[in-house]
């Protein structure tokens, strides 16, 4: 594909447009799509996005199907750590083209993936651990990326990443898709449009409990075609248990049954507040107007109060239940109250209702469509990297503020907390095994 990679991406005009957050909902354009449906192949032209893939389990095989039904995607490599999730996916894709399997090419390592010049973009679905040290390697090799939810691992990764992508002139799209479903479209285009009067409170719903535990699974034996290694990578070593990286079989043909528990451990992952805080906070601040900015105080989840983040134009954001404990997010304002899930929308006022005309009629997921058009026409994706980052930010604030037990003072345009070296040197970890984010 010929790509135009200095055509609107520049650094400064996203550097400067991170001051949005601070205006006021008054000021915030509506950011998603008017007609969902309106994204097909017709509309994107002829033009093909070559796409790599690095990370070959559960969450990329959906990710592949959606893909794959983009008729302006094609998918030319692949790459895991584990043998056997490579030789599922050279199936998949084979099948997809009718081709052989063997002809589909897999790697072990991701470096070798970037370094093919046939690759266009890639779409990164690795453990939150490594997705900065990936997503800046590929900026660097200029591929344009889709990178999975939670942004980065650290606040730090994050920072460098923002730098990464617009310093490469990249497009990077976060796999935040709740950004382009009707429901939590229309649901914030009502709150931004003063429907329920000021917002002064939002509760998000990420689930029970919200911070990750200490790694407690049993030791097992390493797969002989998995590079255990490989893929703890920068973390500090833990034993491998199947949980981790759920095995599969190809005959009997068996997929992976449970997602992969990393996510739920300090060792590994950031729990229930990064892998459903990056979908329901990111929707709490896209709907207050604090995209690219973020909260100034963070309260603990404490002696029955629930975590709690406080802005600076004062709306208080609660990390809590309601309404039978859906995840998702309740908006009230002083004229009444929105609440939006992947269930549906809800308003205590009742002639709001999400247009049926507004639905996606398409066979893709309207979130793969729009980083797909956004590679073609070299514009930002609706979930950009800083939107992703700071999204990221808050739901790290939150495991720091859990985990030291005490509210802390939080600098959103400086990126740095006040006075606080304990909680500033929980921003970044020091990696292991050589690995660094410079060059």
């Amino acid at each position: 594909m010929q790509k135009k990679k200095n055509a609107g991406l520049s650094r400064r005009k996203f550097m400067g447009a991170s001051a949005l957050g601070a205006t006021g909902l008054s000021f915030l354009p509506y950011l998603g799509f008017s007609k969902p449906q309106q994204f097909t192949s017709s509309s994107l032209g002829t033009s093909k996005v070559r796409l790599g893939f690095i990370g070959l389990g559960r969450q990329a095989s959906g990710l592949l199907r959606n893909m794959m039904n983009i008729p302006n995607v094609e998918i030319i490599a692949g790459c895991d750590v584990y043998g056997v999730k490579r030789e599922r996916f050279q199936h998949v894709v084979a099948e997809q083209y009718g081709k052989e399997p063997s002809s589909i090419p897999v790697y072990e390592k991701y470096q070798d993936l970037l370094q093919r010049a046939d690759v266009d973009a890639v779409v990164i679905a690795t453990p939150d651990f490594w997705h900065a040290l990936i997503a800046i390697d590929a900026c660097r090799a200029k591929k344009d990326i889709y990178l999975e939810k939670p942004l980065t691992y650290t606040v730090k990764e994050g920072q460098e990443l923002v730098k990464a992508v617009r310093d490469n002139s990249v497009v990077l799209a976060v796999g935040s898709q709740q950004r382009s479903e009707a429901n939590f479209q229309y649901a914030v285009r009502m709150v931004q449009k003063g429907h329920i009067g000021k917002v002064n409170h939002v509760k998000a719903h990420v689930g029970q409990p919200t911070s990750p535990k200490p790694y407690d699974l049993s030791k097992e034996s390493i797969p002989a075609d998995l590079n255990w290694d490989l893929w703890l990578g920068p973390i500090k070593p833990v034993h491998y248990n199947a949980e981790l990286n759920p095995p599969i079989s190809l005959d009997p043909k068996k997929n992976e049954n449970i997602w992969g528990a990393w996510r739920w451990y300090w060792e590994t992952g950031g729990g229930l507040m990064t892998d459903w805080g990056a979908h329901m906070f990111d929707i709490a601040q896209w709907g207050i107007g604090m995209d690219r900015h973020g909260p100034v105080e963070v309260a603990p989840e404490k002696d029955n109060n629930p975590l709690t983040f406080t802005y600076a134009n004062g709306i208080v954001m609660t990390a809590e239940p309601f309404d039978g404990g859906t995840r998702g997010v309740r908006f009230i304002g002083d004229k009444g109250w929105i609440q939006v899930s992947r269930q549906g929308f809800k308003s205590s006022i009742p002639d709001l209702a999400v247009p049926e005309a507004e639905k996606s009629t398409i066979n893709a997921h309207p979130h793969h469509v729009d980083f797909i058009e956004s590679v073609i026409r070299r514009k930002d994706p609706i979930a950009s990297v800083e939107i992703g980052h700071s999204t990221c930010t808050v739901c790290t604030l939150g495991n720091i503020s859990n985990k030291l037990g005490r509210k802390l003072k939080w600098n959103p345009t400086q990126q740095t907390f006040e006075q606080d070296a304990e909680a500033e040197a929980m921003l970044h970890y020091d990696y292991e095994n050589g690995y660094s984010l410079d060059a």
